[in-house]
């Protein structure tokens, strides 16, 4: 299959469990697969050359200004952004492919949707948690360079348009990983949340996970997915919860009381 000029980019760590199947989703049909790794010791680089990506290391600096270190290296002014736990299905792969034909992109940025693949099935869930820029010209968009809020922003005058393809999240390698990643993840949040004026609220804290398990439960549409969907939206639910304590202990870390 001729490639496509676009530079996939992704940034990972320790994750050459996953990673081989996000190159393989990518690597037949585009120019380049650069892979950003902070410093890996599962053996990720080895797994990434070996899939023929280009691996370069960059300290961690956080999700916005890694991705834009990323975007640096690539060669091409389109890029793909995909995650080391996403796979790019085949309907998107043919949309992407087609896209790229004479006279190729009409916009300057695409938003795909991405949807989880439940744990231990192999069950898209139903819902789409986000729906980002992840194919853009970065002459025309970059990432921002925030540490948590990882999402391209497009200059002014740009033109977006959707893809109809579906980009699949294995967001879920074991439930001890996904602790690791909620605890860490809401600790950024929480720092993020401060550094930008927020203040804790305690009703929020009491309501917090109930509202939010009610909402992915029933309004996500995780109750399709079975024992598996209810785990998803407890998940969901408990990071919630976490984003909010961790606000309140830094707050009264940074502002103790009297």
């Amino acid at each position: 299959m001729p490639s496509i000029p676009v530079s996939v980019i992704i940034i990972a760590q320790n994750e050459a469990d996953r990673i081989g199947l996000a190159i393989e989703s990518v690597r037949a049909w585009v120019a380049e697969v650069i892979v950003v790794d902070s410093g890996s010791t599962d053996g990720t680089q080895a797994l990434a050359e070996a899939l023929g990506a280009r691996v370069i290391h960059n300290d961690w600096p956080g999700y916005g200004q890694q991705k834009r270190f990323a975007e640096e290296q690539a060669r091409h002014d389109w890029i793909l952004n995909i995650d080391a736990d996403e796979r790019i299905l085949p309907e998107l792969q043919a949309e992407m492919v087609e896209l790229f034909q004479p006279p190729g992109p009409a916009a300057d940025g695409y938003y795909i949707a991405i949807h989880d693949r439940l744990y231990c099935t192999n069950q898209l869930s139903s819902y789409t948690p986000y729906k980002p820029i992840r194919l853009y010209r970065k002459s025309r968009g970059r990432y921002s360079p925030s540490p948590v809020h990882d999402r391209v922003q497009m200059d002014a005058g740009t033109s977006t348009d959707s893809l109809n393809g579906k980009m699949a999240h294995d967001s879920l390698k074991s439930f001890h990983h996904r602790v690791e990643k909620m605890n860490d993840y809401s600790e950024a949040q929480a720092r993020d949340l401060l550094t930008r004026g927020r203040r804790p609220s305690k009703l929020r804290m009491i309501t917090e996970l109930w509202s939010a398990f009610i909402t992915g439960y029933f309004f996500r549409g995780y109750w399709r997915g079975g024992l598996m969907g209810y785990i998803y939206a407890v998940n969901f639910a408990y990071s919630r919860f976490l984003r909010q304590i961790k606000l309140y202990e830094a707050d009264h870390r940074q502002n103790p009381p009297d």
